[in-house]
């Protein structure tokens, strides 16, 4: 029997990346899992991927639209009755533009980054707290703690650092709802993954870098999407039952915040 038979589980962005291997995964450990992806390709083909591996359910899910949110959760407890996690995987990256500074774009990356898993919890919230159990596990990023990292030259204009901004938002979001939810036994944390080889990183990190992120981390190893499943496993079984509003880096020493 797995860590997670029987729950079920909603995983955004679950159509690629790290969300699919979330979704395998969780799909292992026995959970039921919901595929909330807001492009049909990749849930296509993720759904082709988790065929014969368990009970996955695709639903069309824009997080940074309310109704579409909510309309989310209504789904899951629709096909399964209950909804146990929440994993808020979901984020705009693959499409990052990092050369824009503009205040019209960083409010779309929050939109999404942060404002998205903020609507997410909210939709899914109410089930948990009306059963009495669940785990919400939002994703922020190495990128939240890389402040060094900065162009060097003539000043023109304050950046706006959006992903790093958004993902550093999310870890102080994982902090407050953890504290409003843990006396309804739902426990909320979050996993800052560093950089890893998905699909998105090799189409955003120039080829002739790719080779020389091992060597940023005490462990010179490369991060693959299934390195950072274990830890999701972690905080959405009773294992970490206690554990809540806590952030946990997967990057083989790459950040190591007090």
């Amino acid at each position: 029997m797995g860590r997670l038979q029987d729950k079920v589980a909603v995983i955004t962005g679950a159509g690629q990346g790290i969300g699919l291997a979330y979704a395998k995964r969780f799909l292992a450990e026995g959970a039921r899992v919901v595929v909330a992806e807001i492009n049909e390709d990749r849930a296509a083909s993720a759904m082709e991927q988790l065929a014969g591996l368990g009970d996955a359910t695709f639903v069309s899910t824009d997080i940074a639209n309310e109704a579409s949110a909510q309309a989310c959760a209504a789904a899951t407890l629709a096909a399964y009755g209950k909804l146990d996690i929440l994993v808020n995987n979901a984020a705009l990256y693959y499409d990052i533009q990092n050369e824009r500074n503009d205040y019209e774009y960083l409010q779309r990356v929050f939109e999404v980054n942060l404002h998205g898993a903020w609507l997410m919890a909210r939709a899914c919230a109410p089930a948990m707290v009306e059963q009495r159990w669940g785990r919400i596990i939002n994703q922020s990023s190495g990128a939240a703690y890389m402040y060094n990292m900065t162009p060097v030259g003539d000043f023109h204009e304050v950046g706006a650092f959006t992903y790093s901004q958004t993902k550093w938002g999310v870890v102080g979001l994982t902090k407050f709802l953890a504290s409003q939810l843990g006396q309804y036994n739902v426990t909320v944390n979050c996993i800052a993954p560093g950089v890893t080889m998905t699909e998105a990183t090799k189409k955003i990190v120039p080829e002739e870098y790719i080779g020389m992120i091992p060597m940023m981390s005490a462990m010179k190893q490369t991060l693959e999407p299934e390195d950072i499943a274990g830890t999701a496993v972690f905080f959405a079984s009773d294992d970490a039952k206690l554990v809540t509003g806590q952030v946990l880096c997967v990057d083989g020493g790459s950040c190591m915040p007090a």
